[in-house]
């Protein structure tokens, strides 16, 4: 591509006399990457001279196509040339380079370009300045697009619409609530794109009334209810809308049913996308390749809250290519998003291996989500294997490395990637930053992780994030300097969200400082009252200094708000099939035999002189029934139904929602050294692998 961006130079600057036919013929609307590089090669032959097309527009062409085709980076290197020769970017430029960085989450870029645009008085344009919010949103920067939107001289429907939606992807119900009240205010008639966004919103708050007015809203005035509206109204609404169509014997084709499935697959609509997919089955309709690819979407979705759903997506994969259908390259990455969400390591070498065998085209977006897989599913060396093979890595590639090393703890391993990427002049970004610190963070780098976000700062001029600042919270709490962490929350130029305090609070329960551990609690109860997790752990904290009066306290109020604790929930992968396990399970079909082998554990761990850590149970009873509790945890269950599935010497990879307890953190080293099994657990905050009585940890985590 360089060597294309050289010709173009030249060809901009010796732009011929004559000019020549377009070489864009006028019935090609969507060119796929293939006709666009084509074209791209024809235009650089023919130094961009179009008797038709202005330079501008064939250079909006290149940009929007290349973006449009998932080769955002290509764009934004088409721009950054453009600027160097001082060409003059135009209104329609903008938003095109704009929709380029969001692709890539390349906030940083995002802001020069607005601060060009502002200079050259382009954000004049209510189009352009529409894509840069529209920007700020798809990089989760909602107050850099809130400032944008405040201080616009002209709004129109789209900049309202694109404002509402920002605050309903972030989840800022109240904000996006207050949004729509002022339209209704300002008698703004919504565009379908904002009733979208308003109705997405009532089905997040739970709101049937509302989602029921809006529909009667939506069917007054608009003529023709496009099909994204349509669904949302039916998720919304439950299968009122879908029941009536089959009452009434309406039967709908495959184009309908895929824009359905598609649109449940968008807006997140399980059941509506369960009961479309059981309707095809056995209706015997045809399964054409664009509608099986978005059933494994919304397989994908199930998989999210309940891990059979990921034998469902399997099955529906089988099924597709017992059919002769060759899954493409978003089918493929879609499964192994879906591996590496539940851990079926087994599953994503299947794929990995479907992919060779049919030669489904290897782009860097499908190189990325084979390298996550391998990497979430606790296989390290097969991530980076993967990562040293692939010649055009983009700076998704290396962020997603970076990650790898970063959930893994290789914390000396990160530090030489970016200097890696300094050697091949390969820019980092704040993303990059991100799974650095993490590395540092779980792997005790304490003063590595100060130079890094230094060098982030001062080399590389980013601008630091909420997220930077919480993972330096996180390095410093972790590592015990809690007074530390609370001022760089206290002095930080940008106001603690849940993620600093969570952090700290995590911290203080690690280190047993309740003071500061009640201050973060606080905060968070103020920030998120309706989140249970923050009640628990100061619970915790409590209870380890058996403050029980406290704890009941703590309990008590929770009972009154209707919270919950999230139970502990442990997958393992065994033949193919994702199997789930809670604390006390007796559902598995296998559980009679697993509780066997539980015992088993126990009294081999006893020889071993091991005492059970009681304080992992936060309950006010006597030891005895803290140690039977321990027993039965959800990982060691799931360790348990393991060791009797699977042949000796087979590693065991396991996926806990919740962060691994001290307890099971020590009896599952001697587990590895007693039955000679390498043992992988995946947590909230990392994974774990446990070899010959050891684990990768250090015991720091």
């Amino acid at each position: 591509m360089t060597n294309s961006m050289d010709m173009m130079k030249v060809a901009v600057i010796q732009k011929p006399p004559l000019s020549s036919p377009s070489v864009l013929p006028s019935t090609l609307l969507q060119p796929t990457l293939e006709q666009t590089r084509q074209i791209h090669a024809l235009m650089v032959k023919t130094h961009f001279n179009d008797a038709n097309l202005s330079l501008s527009a064939q250079f909006n062409f290149l940009i929007t196509s290349y973006t449009k085709n998932t080769q955002p980076h290509t764009a934004l290197d088409i721009y950054a040339y453009l600027r160097r020769l001082d060409y003059e970017v135009d209104n329609f430029m903008v938003p095109a380079v704009l929709k380029a960085c969001s692709f890539v989450s390349m906030t940083q870029l995002g802001k020069e370009i607005h601060g060009f645009s502002v200079k050259s008085g382009l954000t004049e344009d209510v189009f352009v300045s529409n894509a840069l919010i529209q920007m700020y949103s798809e990089c989760d920067s909602v107050v850099s697009a809130r400032l944008l939107f405040d201080n616009m001289r002209e709004r129109d429907d789209v900049s309202w619409s694109t404002m509402i939606r920002c605050y309903v992807r972030s989840k800022l119900h109240r904000e996006a609530l207050k949004t729509i009240r002022k339209i209704q205010t300002l008698q703004i008639r919504p565009s379908e794109v904002a009733m979208i966004s308003m109705v997405t919103l009532f089905a997040d708050l739970v709101d049937n009334e509302m989602g029921k007015a809006m529909h009667a809203y939506a069917t007054r005035n608009l003529e023709k209810m496009g099909v994204r509206l349509a669904t949302a109204f039916i998720h919304i609404r439950g299968n009122e809308v879908f029941d009536r169509m089959i009452e009434e014997r309406i039967k709908p084709n495959g184009i309908t049913l895929l824009s359905l499935v598609v649109e449940c697959g968008f807006l997140g609509a399980l059941e509506l996308g369960k009961r479309l997919h059981v309707y095809i089955v056995r209706s015997d309709i045809y399964m054409s390749l664009a509608l099986a690819t978005a059933l494994v979407d919304i397989a994908m979705i199930a998989a999210y809250a309940k891990a059979h759903c990921t034998d469902q997506a399997f099955d529906l994969f089988v099924k597709m290519r017992d059919n002769g259908v060759t899954p493409n390259q978003v089918t493929m990455t879609t499964m192994l998003s879906l591996c590496a969400e539940v851990g079926a390591h087994d599953m994503g070498k299947w794929v990995h291996t479907v992919i060779q065998r049919q030669g489904v085209e290897m782009d860097t977006i499908l190189k990325t989500a084979l390298l996550e897989m391998y990497a979430k599913c606790g296989d390290i060396d097969g991530a980076w294997k993967l990562f040293s093979e692939v010649k055009d890595r983009d700076i998704g590639m290396w962020n997603a490395m970076m990650a790898g090393f970063g959930m893994h703890g290789c914390g000396k391993e990160a530090l030489e990637l970016l200097s890696k990427m300094e050697r091949v002049g390969s820019r980092p970004n704040d993303i990059t930053f991100i799974g650095l610190l993490h590395a540092c963070s779980h792997a005790g780098l304490v003063e590595e992780g100060k130079l890094m976000f230094d060098k982030m700062v001062h080399e590389f001029a980013l601008v630091p994030k909420i997220e930077h600042y919480g993972c330096m919270v996180d390095l410093l709490g972790r590592a015990g300097h809690l007074d530390e962490a609370y001022e760089i929350i206290k002095n930080m130029p940008i106001r603690a969200n849940a993620i600093i305090w969570s952090a700290l609070l995590a911290a203080c329960k690690l280190h047993r400082n309740a003071v500061l551990g009640e201050i973060a609690a606080r905060q968070l109860v103020h920030l998120e009252p309706q989140n249970c997790g923050y009640n628990v752990s100061i619970s915790n904290i409590y209870a380890m200094e058996n403050r029980w009066n406290d704890v009941a306290g703590v309990r008590k109020a929770m009972k009154s708000k209707g919270m919950r604790k999230e139970p502990g929930l442990s997958c393992i992968e065994v033949n193919g099939y994702v199997h789930e396990f809670i604390m006390g399970d007796r559902t598995h079909p296998e559980i009679k035999k697993i509780n066997v082998m539980v015992s088993d554990m126990g009294n081999k761990l006893k020889e071993e002189g091991y005492r059970a850590d009681t304080s992992a149970v936060l309950k006010n009873i006597d030891e005895e029934e803290k140690e039977i509790a321990l027993n039965y945890h959800s990982e060691k269950l799931a360790m348990a139904f393991g060791l009797i599935s699977t042949a000796p010497g087979t590693p065991i990879r396991i996926v806990k929602n919740l962060r691994v307890c001290n307890d099971c953190h020590t009896a599952t080293k001697l587990l590895s050294k007693i039955y000679q099994r390498v043992i992988i657990v995946r947590d909230r905050k990392r994974l774990h692998h446990f070899r010959d009585g050891t684990c990768s940890c250090g015991d720091y985590w």
